[in-house]
């Protein structure tokens, strides 16, 4: 008679129930880069996005307020442990790592990362931990390295990799370093990344056909010969 580890079979149903979601990193100029992100992103956007900026421990964050601003989707900081939704940008508080746990989502005091609290290397391994290919991950401008690792890891898991063009970047440090370790599927200036996210988001398992059709158009009406696909698909 067929036998399952215990609790394996709560956890799988637990990502499945859980929708995608889209990890973006960010650091230096990473505000312009994620404002226009935000703003490229269809207002009913079938995933949850998780944005980590580096910022100073103290004080208060101004981004969630920015990125609503910007964009058709609302922006704020999660609870902890409130559950994943589609269609809202959950920005990481400051002095406070974001990570998923099955279909929530985590805040906590743990050890800086990369120099980093909030770090998106530890947000973005947790997503590829419990969602595995139902994740993308996004690195923007920023010096050092910090979601190289975390990029990486959403590709083992199967996910979608994504990074801004350095050339483009107002700081291409993270760019860089996530293109040289992670081997990202896409390359691309920022407002191009969204297309992308929404044409994987429509070839998942269980997407209806005319949301496939759907991306397909986009992609096709909002061409740009500056985009690049990277020289290797995972």
């Amino acid at each position: 008679m067929p036998t399952s580890t215990e609790g394996g079979d709560d956890l799988a149903d637990d990502a499945r129930c859980a929708p995608p979601a889209v990890t973006v990193a960010a650091s230096a100029g990473g505000v312009e880069a994620l404002s226009s992100f935000a703003a490229s992103l269809p207002a009913d956007l079938p995933a949850a996005v998780l944005v980590v900026l580096h910022v100073p421990p103290g004080g208060r964050s101004m981004l969630p307020r920015i990125l609503t601003r910007a964009g058709r989707l609302p922006a704020r900081h999660p609870a902890d442990g409130e559950p994943l939704a589609a269609g809202v940008i959950l920005v990481a508080p400051p002095d406070r790592h974001m990570t998923v746990s099955e279909d929530q989502v985590r805040l906590t005091a743990g050890a800086r990362e990369n120099g980093h609290r909030p770090a998106a290397d530890v947000l973005m391994r947790s997503v590829a931990e419990s969602l595995g290919p139902r994740c993308a991950g996004v690195v923007l401008s920023g010096t050092m390295d910090d979601g190289a690792a975390g990029l990486s890891a959403v590709g083992a898991a199967g996910g979608l990799t994504l990074v801004q063009d350095p050339e483009e970047a107002a700081f291409p440090g993270m760019p860089s370093a996530a293109i040289e370790n992670a081997s990202p599927r896409f390359i691309g200036p920022v407002a191009t990344l969204a297309d992308r996210i929404c044409d994987w988001l429509a070839r998942l398992p269980g997407a209806p056909p005319d949301a496939l059709r759907a991306a397909a158009t986009a992609l096709d009406r909002r061409a740009d010969p500056a985009r690049r696909m990277a020289g290797s698909e995972h």
